[in-house]
């Protein structure tokens, strides 16, 4: 039971753990914000564009009365729309954030030569060839 606790603790201590848990909160809470978004804000505006059609309350009843079975298909217009709408700002995010990170790659700095005579790689300031001897022009 000891080594159970021990390998837990290890487990959770982990930083990848604590990063994964971060993300999954921050997750939590962006979801909360995108779903406002689209209740609020995109399902308002398609009600407008649609003569004041409620979108979400779309749905097809199986039965009469109170318990009769009801398919939500726009609850699930909805819930696609949601996810189109997390994928962009994702994709976004991501977009912004590769921007910035993304370095320049810098030419490496060219500090040798060939001689034209042996081929060999001399220094750049060189006016003799260490390796052959001539005397070299440019």
């Amino acid at each position: 039971m000891k080594t159970f606790i021990k390998e837990f603790k290890e487990f959770i201590s982990r930083g990848n753990v604590m990063d994964m848990a971060v993300g999954v909160i921050i997750g939590g809470a962006f979801t909360a914000i995108v779903n406002s978004l689209v209740n609020d804000v995109i399902m308002p505006l398609l009600s407008l564009l649609t003569g004041g059609f409620d979108f979400t309350a779309l749905c097809i009843v199986f039965g009469e009365g109170e318990n009769a079975a009801t398919l939500n298909y726009g609850a699930f217009i909805s819930a696609v729309i949601n996810f189109i709408l997390i994928a962009l700002v994702i994709f976004l995010a991501i977009k912004a954030i590769n921007k910035f990170t993304r370095k320049k790659k810098e030419e490496p700095k060219v500090t040798t030569k060939e001689c034209p005579f042996c081929k060999e790689k001399i220094a750049l300031e060189a006016t003799r060839c260490p390796h052959c001897t001539s005397e070299l022009t440019d």
